[in-house]
Protein backbone atom coordinates (compact mmCIF):
# COMPACT_ATOMS: atom_id res chain seq x y z
CA UNK A 1 0.00 0.00 0.00
CA UNK A 2 0.92 3.35 -1.13
CA UNK A 3 2.14 5.76 2.47
CA UNK A 4 1.39 9.28 2.17
CA UNK A 5 3.74 10.90 5.46
CA UNK A 6 2.43 14.12 6.83
CA UNK A 7 5.03 15.53 8.97
CA UNK A 8 3.32 17.69 11.51
CA UNK A 9 3.14 19.30 14.96
CA UNK A 10 0.13 20.18 17.47
CA UNK A 11 -1.02 23.87 16.72
CA UNK A 12 -0.25 23.69 13.27
CA UNK A 13 -2.69 25.48 10.78
CA UNK A 14 -0.96 25.05 7.35
CA UNK A 15 -0.52 21.22 8.74
CA UNK A 16 -4.37 21.33 9.32
CA UNK A 17 -4.82 22.29 5.89
CA UNK A 18 -2.38 20.09 4.44
CA UNK A 19 -4.51 16.92 6.49
CA UNK A 20 -7.94 17.71 4.73
CA UNK A 21 -5.89 18.20 1.09
CA UNK A 22 -4.73 15.17 1.62
CA UNK A 23 -8.41 13.05 3.09
CA UNK A 24 -9.64 14.63 -0.37
CA UNK A 25 -7.04 13.05 -2.29
CA UNK A 26 -7.61 9.62 -0.51
CA UNK A 27 -11.57 9.64 -2.16
CA UNK A 28 -9.23 9.60 -5.83
CA UNK A 29 -6.76 7.69 -4.97
CA UNK A 30 -6.09 4.84 -2.55
CA UNK A 31 -3.48 5.35 -0.19
CA UNK A 32 -2.70 5.40 3.80
CA UNK A 33 -1.53 8.55 5.57
CA UNK A 34 0.66 8.16 8.30
CA UNK A 35 1.18 11.46 10.26
CA UNK A 36 4.00 11.89 12.79
CA UNK A 37 4.31 14.43 14.93
CA UNK A 38 8.01 16.12 14.94
CA UNK A 39 7.80 16.69 18.39
CA UNK A 40 8.18 13.43 19.88
CA UNK A 41 11.55 13.17 17.77
CA UNK A 42 14.45 15.59 18.14
CA UNK A 43 16.17 14.71 15.22
CA UNK A 44 12.76 15.66 13.43
CA UNK A 45 12.21 18.53 15.26
CA UNK A 46 15.41 20.07 13.98
CA UNK A 47 14.93 18.85 10.63
CA UNK A 48 11.56 20.09 10.03
CA UNK A 49 10.16 22.51 12.48
CA UNK A 50 10.63 25.24 9.84
CA UNK A 51 9.30 23.60 6.67
CA UNK A 52 6.14 21.98 8.34
CA UNK A 53 3.68 20.78 7.10
CA UNK A 54 6.34 18.26 5.25
CA UNK A 55 4.69 15.77 2.82
CA UNK A 56 6.39 12.44 1.45
CA UNK A 57 5.06 9.92 -0.62
CA UNK A 58 6.62 6.58 0.22
CA UNK A 59 9.48 8.07 1.82
CA UNK A 60 10.38 10.73 -0.94
CA UNK A 61 9.85 14.10 -0.18
CA UNK A 62 7.03 15.57 -2.30
CA UNK A 63 6.48 19.45 -0.60
CA UNK A 64 7.04 21.32 2.34
CA UNK A 65 4.68 23.89 3.85
CA UNK A 66 1.54 22.98 1.86
CA UNK A 67 0.32 20.15 0.06
CA UNK A 68 1.24 20.47 -3.68
CA UNK A 69 -1.73 18.53 -4.81
CA UNK A 70 -0.68 18.60 -8.49
CA UNK A 71 2.67 17.10 -7.32
CA UNK A 72 1.54 14.53 -5.37
CA UNK A 73 -1.47 13.66 -7.77
CA UNK A 74 0.76 12.81 -10.56
CA UNK A 75 3.32 11.18 -8.30
CA UNK A 76 0.24 9.38 -7.01
CA UNK A 77 -0.54 8.40 -11.00
CA UNK A 78 2.62 7.24 -11.84
CA UNK A 79 3.49 4.99 -8.73
CA UNK A 80 0.76 2.98 -9.99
Amino acid sequence: MTTVTLYTRPGCHLCDDARAALRRLRAQHEFEIDEVNIETDDALHAAYLERIPVICLDGEHVSDYFLDEDTLTARLNSDG
